[in-house]
């Protein structure tokens, strides 16, 4: 096996790849959806085939969101027989991924902080659900992103109040699902509200998730399955993150009459709106992680899983991981190792640069990797599998253990670099950003470390 950097990086590139191509969108919808004229059959559990839903809907209305909602509503489309679908469908997504599609309106939104051509996407959504009688179907096709791209505050609520919120919690270094319990009692749309809207007719959703555990009330806040959160679960949040004081006052009002009972909670298991809703998980970022050991596996790698929840600070859980990976290297390896993990770490900002998660963790890697003495040749990649880390082009990073050493070849000092939260221009000058464009989807984020010790030359 060829030990030089640039085959390292291609190998790491190639098994992220495979973690991207196993979460296609596409492919996940035709494995799920089935039509012809007499009916239409869908499957509820991928692993067992016998868990159906099968209906004679004369009418199916088609509602799409997230940044995979082009390919999924691309793909239903074309399962579905003409003289079922009821009028224009709608989809929305990041402005990276609109693509035409006959028939269906497709909106570009913002993301991860909404806008008002996401606002005006929500009550397109919500006028097409509203529309829906009984004995016909709603079918809505859910991916990450979903959250951001289709806000719809609540009455009281002014979407730049809600985006202030969103961009606290951001910066907080708020996980995923701290984030969504805040969203959905924001929010007409999440945490259930789509399938209240839906009532007397059919619902399901064909989900995409992002979220790590795949807990569907979570992935793009949950907009049609049961809210196990309440309105006292998103002041905790904001207070142990301490922005409750930064929080514009009409949201501490409005979560604080929630609270008091004085605003409906978002629905519960066991809520009428769910007695006709059923969902179908079609893909996660399990599923890449999978594809992404077996192809390492071909490549000739010893491989191994490192954490399939990968989650907390992006330096901290990139110094852990340089830490393990020094001591496998030296308990002896007697082949090339691929440590491989997918997950969502987050960044609690304290500089002004620019970056996302998955740079940070690569950029923190490379100098985590200097400072405890990993050797041998290696290559770690972090990436998001939608093409987009953070505010920024790249998807994420991949260092070897030269970065840290361009970096001062260029006069920069990767720590201050670091500590600025400036991943993006680090490794920018190292030449050292993954750039894919966006890819469609959405499963979080995928690492690979690949190590070659030097006794295998």
């Amino acid at each position: 096996m060829a030990t030089t950097n640039c085959a390292l990086r291609e190998h790491a590139f190639r098994i992220f790849q495979a973690g991207i191509a196993a979460a296609d969108p596409c492919r996940a919808i035709k494995k799920s959806l089935f039509a012809n004229e007499r009916h239409i059959e869908i499957l509820l559990n991928l692993a067992d085939s016998s868990e159906k839903r099968i209906g004679n809907w004369p009418k199916v209305h088609l509602i799409a969101f997230g940044k995979a909602a082009c390919a999924m509503a691309k793909a239903a489309q074309e399962i579905i027989p003409a003289q079922r679908l009821s009028s224009t469908g709608v989809v929305v997504t990041n402005y990276e991924n609109v693509m035409a599609i006959g028939n269906i309106e497709v909106i570009g939104a913002g993301h991860p902080l909404p806008d008002i051509a996401g606002l005006n996407a929500a009550k397109k959504c919500m006028e097409r659900v509203n529309r829906a009688q009984k004995n016909e179907l709603v079918l809505v096709l859910v991916s990450g992103g979903g959250s951001a791209l289709v806000p719809c505050p609540a009455d009281a609520v002014t979407l730049q109040e809600k985006i202030a919120v969103t961009d606290l919690l951001l910066a907080s270094g708020a996980t995923i699902n701290q984030i969504n319990c805040v969203r959905k009692h924001l929010s007409r749309i999440k945490g259930g509200g789509l399938a209240r809207m839906a009532i007397p007719a059919d619902l399901h959703a064909f989900i995409l998730s992002d979220v790590l555990g795949d807990d569907l009330s979570a992935i793009a806040s949950g907009p049609t399955v049961p809210d196990l959160t309440t309105y006292a679960d998103a002041i905790k949040v904001l207070n142990c993150k301490n922005i409750w004081d930064k929080t514009p006052t009409r949201v501490r009002h409005h979560l604080e009459q929630g609270n008091l009972g004085k605003i409906p909670e978002t629905p519960k298991p066991g809520d009428p709106a769910f007695t006709n809703a059923t969902c179908t998980l079609i893909g996660s970022n399990a599923i890449s992680v999978k594809a992404m050991l077996e192809t390492s596996l071909l490549l000739g790698y010893q491989s191994q899983l490192y954490n399939e929840k990968l989650c907390g600070e992006a330096r901290k859980a990139a110094e852990n991981l340089a830490i393990h990976a020094r001591q496998l290297s030296e308990s002896g390896l007697s082949r090339p190792i691929a440590l491989l993990a997918g997950g969502e770490t987050t960044v609690t900002l304290t500089g002004n640069g620019r970056g996302g998660r998955n740079q940070e963790m690569a950029l923190a890697f490379a100098i985590a990797a200097e400072q405890h003495g990993l050797t041998g040749h290696w290559t770690f990649l972090s990436g998001g599998t939608d093409g987009r880390d953070g505010p920024t082009d790249a998807a994420g990073g991949i260092v070897d253990q030269d970065t840290v050493w361009r970096l001062r070849e260029s006069a920069i000092m990767p720590q201050k670099m670091l500590d600025n939260n400036d991943s993006y221009n680090a490794l920018k000058i190292s030449q050292d950003l993954v750039i894919t464009g966006a890819t469609g989807t959405n499963v979080a984020d995928l690492q690979v470390l690949l190590i070659h010790p030097t006794h295998l030359e």
